[in-house]
């Protein structure tokens, strides 16, 4: 069975981030989107406005001097603008390592990315990690 098309676009996304082509995400993503982060460090909050968030995705890669990665596990599409990326990430920031599982909720209409929210396991770790 064919992969939704909303899996196959994020999975793109991913395949672009990994190659740090902002391009392709500022692409797939309507100019008005929305990312949110969860935490209390200074890359957490609201990302309002595509450029928004693109600035804040370079900040990740240049705070982690390129280390950071993304691996998508499982990509789960209900046909209705919903997709569900379970992803492992790994990056390394000022001598601290962070390892660990987490997810992100796309809404899509039509063929762009409207808002993505974050989830983590230990936010935490995170909040440590980022700050």
């Amino acid at each position: 069975m064919a992969e939704h098309p909303q899996a196959m676009l994020i999975r793109k996304g991913y395949d672009a981030f990994s190659r740090g082509d902002l391009d392709i995400l500022r692409g797939a993503m309507a100019a008005d989107a929305t990312y949110h982060v969860p935490g209390s460090h200074p890359l957490s909050g609201d990302f309002k406005g595509r450029d928004a968030v693109i600035d804040m995705y370079r900040r990740l890669l240049e705070e982690t001097n390129g280390t950071l990665r993304l691996e998508p596990r499982q990509i789960l599409a209900d046909g209705r603008g919903h997709v569900v990326a379970l992803h492992h990430l790994t990056a390394e920031r000022r001598g601290k390592r962070l390892e660990e599982d987490g997810c992100v909720v796309f809404r899509i209409v039509g063929d762009k990315i409207t808002d993505l929210d974050e989830c983590v396991v230990d936010i935490d770790e995170d909040n440590d990690f980022w700050s």
